[in-house]
């Protein structure tokens, strides 16, 4: 019954958000996350297959939502985690939105790959907000639970610098004077 609950309020909020000049993003999109410091990381993203999540992700980035937050969590051999607004992997946008992965019962077969562009998200299968990870390597260990959505496709070489060159501690969370600084999300199409 919570998952029915669950998904039902994800399907309300997508409707509401539908009707508030949020956009459905089905089809392949690209996206540029403008790193300070850094460089740029392009992304192309699957709103055929994950689109609940690549129109979550697109939506947030449009409205402005990513601008000045951060890579918080560096993990020198996974990835970079970013998009939270409170800089330490408690933040949301106000909103969660379905778990699209093989374990929550959808059909992504998108794989936790080098390059693969995933949404984090707490315990629940339906938890996930605004917060993302790019993977430096393959974690084909995380299929099925995850929501990847997208992949890179210029700029791995920004995703090995942060990973290389910024340091967390044990659990890889950076200090907030340390975290690169996502300028801007830039919408491409």
């Amino acid at each position: 019954m919570k998952r029915f609950v669950s998904l039902l309020l994800c399907v309300l909020l997508l409707f509401a958000l539908a009707g508030c000049g949020e956009k459905s993003w089905k089809g392949t999109h690209h996206a540029e996350i403008v790193v300070a410091d850094y460089g740029t990381i392009t992304v192309e993203l699957n709103g055929d297959t994950a689109p609940v999540t690549t129109a979550n992700f697109l939506n947030l980035a449009k409205r402005g939502f990513y601008d000045g937050s951060s890579f918080y969590r560096v993990l020198s051999n996974f990835g970079i985690y970013g998009g939270d607004p409170n800089r330490n992997g408690t933040g949301s946008s106000g909103a969660t939105i379905q778990g699209e992965f093989t374990a929550n019962g959808c059909n992504n077969t998108l794989s936790n790959t080098r390059g693969a562009i995933g949404m984090a998200r707490g315990t629940h299968y339906d938890s996930a907000s605004c917060q993302f990870y790019i993977l430096k390597t393959d974690a084909t260990y995380l299929d099925g639970d995850f929501a990847v959505f997208g992949y890179v496709i210029t700029g791995m070489d920004v995703v090995e610098a942060i990973c290389s060159g910024v340091e967390g501690n044990g659990d890889g969370y950076v200090t907030n004077s340390n975290q690169p600084v996502i300028t801007k999300i830039n919408v491409l199409d």
